[in-house]
Formats: C-alpha cells, structure tokens, sequence
C-alpha cells in the first residue's frame, strides 16, 4: 500500500513539475534575456500571448474527457501531449531569439496548448487514482512540483542560459520534460481498473451543465475570491522590492527562491492537515493565514524594515501555498463521473481568470493610489474570502 501511494504521488509530482518549469521559463526567464538582447516593452508584451491555452483550455477539456473513457487512454493522452510539448521546444530551440522572435511565440503558444492539454488529462488521471482521502495529499505534491518548476525554471534555467547558451538550453529543457514522463511509464498499479459507460461520454453541453450543478454558484464565488487576497500583492511585491532599494539579485532570492520554497513546503504541511480535518476546517484555516499575512504586510510595508519586508514576502507565499491545496483539492471533490477533466478544469479557470484581473487592476491601482492603498484592498478582499468560505462552504459531499 505504502509502495503504491509512492508511485501515485511520484508520478504526479514529475508531471506537474514538468508543466512548471518550461512555462516558469518562458514566462518569466525569456523577457529577462530579451530585455538584455535590447527587445522592446511591447514585444516583451507579446509574451503573455503563451498564456491564452491556459485560459481557454476548458474548451477542448470535454473532447480529452470523452476520447479518454479509461486511464490507460488518459495515460496515453499525457505521453503524446508530454512528447510533443518536448518536440515543440526541441525546436524552439534551434530557432534565434533575436531574428524568428514572432515563429519563437507562435510555436511558444503551440507548446502551452500542448502542455494545457497534458494539464486537463494529468488532473483526470489524478482524480481517478487517488482515493478521496488521499486527494489532499496528491494536491500538496501537485503544488510542491509547481512552485519547485517555477524555482527552478525561473533560476536555474538563467544559470544554465549563462554557461551554454539558449539552443544548448531548450535541448536540456526538452530532455527533462521527457524524462519526468518516466514515473508515468512504470506506473501500471491499477491502470486497467476504471471503465466509464459510454453513456457518460463528455461533450460540449457539459461546460454549461456543469454551472447548473446544486450549490456550484456558492463555489464559484470561494474560488473567484480565494486568491484575492494574495494575487494583488504578489503581482506588485517584485516592483515594490525594486521602489525601496533592493537591488535584482536580493529580489531573486528572496521571491524566487525563499518565497517559492516555503510555499511548496506550505502546500505539502496543507495537504497533510487536510487529510486529517474536515474540508471547511481546512478552508477556514487557510483563509485565515491568507488574512493575517495580509495583514502583515500591511504593517511590515508601513514600518519600511528590510526584515520585516522579507518576512512579509514568505509570509504571503505561505499562505499562497496554502490556497492551492485547498482550492485543488475541493474542485476534485466535486466533478461528475466521465467529466473529470472537465469539471475541474473549469473550476481552476475561474481561479485564473480572477487572479488575472485581478493582477492587471492592482498595477493600475498601485498605480494611481500608491502601494499602501492596495495592500489594504487586498486586506479588505482577504476578509471577504474568508466570510466567503464561513457563509457558503457547506454540505461539501466528502463530509455528508
């Protein structure tokens, strides 16, 4: 038994490390090299084109869901999904930066609907192998493997840019993406297990049933709100760094890498504590550290201390941590039978799609109001997620 969970959270924890790192690059470690290769801000801008296929990843979500009926099919999904995103930045990689930019994004987008597709088959694969009181546990290795892709593919991959260069580079990102497919591959416990009735076949029509499900508005609104009390000050805590002093490389370790750390410890400690306690225990909990992190950094950004600024930052990560265990594990408590990439896909999209807005107004109120301003908005929206969990979080089917 033990033997088994290892090869289940192993193997997801390779998977979803090896969506994190290639888009953890490119989203943040290739504006970097081209800003230094001179670029303009408005083709550096062109970048988050890449991340359309995340966001619009529930359109073709039915179609995996319907084609898969098995988890052997959605372990195929995953390999052919894993071995074209790797082909796709194999070939990237012998393009030049500075003479194919507008090819290098086109074929950037083309490796992200590749990668969201992988992602969409990965979470169904998940949901069907963990038992319900293991999904907690699986969500934690989930959001450990994302924030150490994002550790390592916002640092490392800048270290190995350095020394080889950027084809030698996308080679060794393509290789490891092929190589986290190995877990995958040896995994054969219990493959063969679940069949779903054809009559359970997903379709287009399940992406507007799915909000007709009872009690899934009251979800809807926890999961828009969750993140809000975070997103805000992580959009604008790198420029707020910068505005009081600290220079790039302080940046990078206390963001990239303390913050990052301690968020994937964070969401390994959630997944355990919701293993052992009731699902609206845990939300409650970690909308409460979402809150006093918040306010937190409030007062560590009033007193103006180096200390305390940095204690602030992995504080917030903490909680941010936190929230992914929570936010994943409640959307697989509630998917219906043969629409599992589906349903979940949905729910963390509108996670997404909030935390983008609400990314792209704290900039522009920042902007206009000043750093303090936002910190209490997001203190304000902090409070709100966590009256939102007490008020609507009830009768969640897991704990009927």
């Amino acid at each position: 038994m033990i033997a088994d969970n290892w090869k289940k959270l192993s193997t997801l924890f390779g998977l979803y490390i090896a969506q994190a790192i290639p888009m953890s690059f490119f989203s943040t470690v290739v504006p970097v090299i081209m800003r230094q290769e001179n670029y303009s801000l408005e083709s550096i801008g062109l970048l988050q084109l890449i991340k359309l296929p995340w966001i619009f990843k529930f359109l073709w979500a039915p179609l995996v869901d319907r084609t898969a009926g098995t988890l052997p099919r959605y372990r195929r999904w995953i390999i052919s999904s894993e071995l074209f995103y790797a082909i796709v930045i194999l070939s990237i990689g012998f393009l030049d930066l500075s003479l194919d930019f507008r090819l290098i994004v086109v074929m950037m987008i083309i490796a992200f609907t590749a990668s969201a597709t992988q992602d969409i088959a990965t979470d169904a694969f998940a949901i069907l192998i963990l038992k319900k009181e293991e999904r907690s546990i699986g969500n934690s290795m989930q959001s450990a493997g994302s924030f150490i892709g994002t550790l390592a593919g916002s640092g490392l991959l800048l270290v190995i840019y350095h020394f080889l260069g950027w084809k030698y580079l996308l080679i060794c990102l393509a290789l490891f993406v092929i190589l986290a497919l190995v877990p995958l591959l040896l995994y054969r416990t219990g493959v063969h297990n679940i069949v779903k009735k054809k009559e359970n076949a997903a379709s287009f029509r399940d992406i507007i049933s799915f909000f007709g499900v009872t009690g899934m508005w009251r979800r809807i609104i926890i999961l828009t709100l969750f993140y809000s009390g975070i997103i805000g000050s992580l959009a604008m805590m790198k420029p707020y760094l910068v505005d009081h002093g600290f220079n790039i490389k302080e940046i990078g370790v206390i963001s990239g890498i303390a913050g990052t750390s301690s968020a994937a410890l964070a969401a390994l400690f959630a997944g355990y504590l919701m293993k052992r306690i009731r699902r609206r225990s845990a939300l409650l909990f970690f909308a409460s550290v979402v809150l006093a992190a918040s306010v937190y950094l409030l007062f560590a950004t009033g007193i103006n201390s180096h200390l305390s600024l940095i204690s602030g930052v992995i504080f917030i990560w903490i909680s941010y941590g936190m929230a992914t265990v929570g936010v994943y594990t409640i959307s697989m408590d509630v998917v219906r039978s043969g629409r599992e990439g589906t349903d979940f896909t949905l729910q963390i999209v509108i996670t997404h799609l909030s935390s983008l807005l609400i990314a792209v107004f704290s900039g522009r109120l920042a902007d206009a109001t000043g750093y303090q301003f936002l910190f209490r908005v997001e203190l304000a929206l902090a409070a709100m997620s966590l009256a939102a969990v007490y008020f609507l979080f009830k009768n969640n089917p897991v704990e009927k």
